[in-house]
């Protein structure tokens, strides 16, 4: 079953984004699931090796730069020193959901 989203992919905003800082081990990808669930965005969050963690968001534009401001705090106990943006084509995902760290 397609989501509700596939009938105006021309609405759709894609970003990969990488969040610098204290950003792991402190819930920050847990978080970063209520926050989408919260404003309705899809996609993915994980750790990566390097410590940083990296995300896809996908939806609509008003939710998207909330998730993006929201990135740059993060939950209580994070530390984020820098967010880096980069637009990518249109996804489509289901759901928002955390993936294994690479």
């Amino acid at each position: 079953m397609l989501n509700e989203m596939t009938h105006s992919n021309s609405n759709i905003v894609c970003v990969r984004v990488f969040i610098t800082g204290k950003v792991q081990g402190v819930g920050y990808r847990y978080s970063t699931v209520q926050k989408a669930q919260e404003l309705g965005v899809r996609g993915w969050v994980r750790n990566r090796l390097d410590g940083r963690v990296e995300a896809i968001f996908s939806g609509t534009e008003p939710p998207i730069t909330k998730m993006l401001q929201w990135c740059h705090q993060g939950p209580r106990s994070s530390k984020v020193t820098d967010v880096t943006v980069e637009r990518l084509e249109p996804q489509i995902y289901q759901s928002f959901e955390v993936r294994e760290t690479i």
